[in-house]
């Protein structure tokens, strides 16, 4: 029987990169996917690759209105939710030290990372205690377990990710409900590529990889694991997929 079957699963910013190759490896494991994706094109691709009878719904994370009503969508068209997978976020080139980033740019990272992953704890854990329990992945960072210079916006994002993470796992353990987050570092989506080649203190990150470059399908293996009944003693951890970065 495949790891998911009967299952569930809501993956925020599934049109590209590591949010579709989470969709895929889910829809493969025999999970009914709901891609929720701002880019509405590229979040029906996702779900027609993913196939499985995945659906695609146009969701802005960063919207109460918008990620409730698609939560409410998924959970009324397939009867229940079993996985949350809060995906969506992103750096930019824009990011910098305290001292100079720009403060819109605090604010979206914010916003996209930090808020949106609440959003989507906020009106998705309720459903998955009414299926009588399920599992929550957020994503946080290596940058939230160690220092690099040049991105104070996003690291402070993702810190208070891995924060809340381990905050909500005690909070709803009693509803059968797990929560943990992935820290990758650097993934070679299109997206990090770009970043790679502006950045030097990001590219000697890359570069400091022990096992070589992580891929998108590295990170959806994580998540396939954080969603199956295989991690069902794992709550609240902060599970580096980093290619050795943190200990190098």
């Amino acid at each position: 029987m495949a790891r998911l079957d009967g299952r569930v699963a809501f993956i925020t910013g599934a049109g590209t990169g590591i949010g579709r190759a989470t969709a895929l490896a889910f829809a493969a494991e025999g999970a009914r996917v709901v891609v929720a994706e701002r880019n509405a094109p590229a979040g029906e691709e996702t779900a027609h690759l993913a196939g499985h009878g995945a659906i695609a719904i146009p969701t802005d994370v960063t919207e109460p209105d918008s990620i409730e009503a698609a939560l409410r969508q998924a959970e009324a068209h397939f009867g229940a939710l079993h996985i949350l997978h809060n995906n969506a976020g992103g750096s930019t080139p824009r990011d910098g030290s305290a001292v100079d980033a720009p403060l819109e740019e605090f604010w979206r990272v914010i916003k996209l990372d930090l808020f949106g992953t609440f959003l989507g704890c906020r009106f998705g854990i309720p459903a998955l205690a009414r299926a009588g329990g399920g599992s929550v992945i957020n994503m946080a960072s290596n940058l939230a377990l160690m220092g690099i210079p040049g991105r104070d916006c996003y690291t402070a994002a993702k810190g208070a990710v891995a924060a809340l993470t381990r905050s909500l796992a005690v909070e709803f353990a009693p509803a059968r409900v797990r929560v943990n987050a992935l820290a990758p570092s650097a993934t070679m989506t299109e997206r990090v590529k770009a970043l790679l080649a502006g950045n030097p203190a990001l590219g000697q990150l890359a570069k400091s990889h022990l096992l070589g470059p992580i891929a998108p399908e590295d990170i959806a293996a994580a998540a396939l694991f954080l969603a199956c009944g295989e991690s069902r003693m794992i709550t609240g951890q902060i599970l580096p997929v980093d290619s050795g970065v943190t200990i190098s």
